[in-house]
């Protein structure tokens, strides 16, 4: 059997990380989380440029431990939110280097219970869900630049509700 990569699309709030931690356990798999890598390696993130920077740079050093893991035969889950097109071609490099399979994971999630879900989080912090606060705005400013996949893109995917 082949390694598998999975990977998440969802707003903030959707679930990701919680899905992302059922499937690592039951796989099982690597995870690797970028909040975890992001809390670790810097400052709090405030604003969508200096996210999207620092994802970059996280980004740059998972991707050739995370091929390697998928071509030694072992199942990846990213939590990683595959919100854009060329966030899921950079996913795409991945599973295709290694020769893996791939489960694109969506969390079909509305605004609102997505912002009430990082309201809750925000206010309870529970332990390995929360790397820092994520105001109402900061979702609101980051769900225009989210775009569903599409069939064109070709992923193998997995509808699900974030519950």
């Amino acid at each position: 059997m082949r390694a598998t990569l999975h990977f998440v699309f969802g707003k903030p709030g959707a679930g990701k990380t919680r899905l992302a931690r059922e499937l690592a356990g039951r796989t099982p798999a690597v995870l690797f989380c970028e909040d975890e890598w992001l809390a670790a390696l810097n400052d709090p993130i405030t604003s969508l440029p200096a996210y999207l920077a620092a994802s970059r740079r996280a980004r740059a050093v998972i991707a050739p431990m995370a091929t390697r893991i998928l071509a030694l035969g072992t199942s990846v889950v990213f939590d990683f939110a595959a919100n854009t097109v060329e966030g899921r071609a950079w996913v795409r490099s991945i599973f295709e280097a290694a020769g893996a399979d791939h489960v694109l994971h969506v969390l079909e999630v509305s605004d609102e219970e997505c912002k009430r879900r990082v309201r809750e989080r925000n206010a309870t912090r529970p332990a390995g869900l929360y790397f820092g606060d994520v105001s109402d705005a900061l979702v609101e400013a980051v769900i225009p630049h989210i775009v569903p996949p599409s069939t064109a893109e070709g992923f193998t995917v997995s509808l699900g509700s974030g519950a």
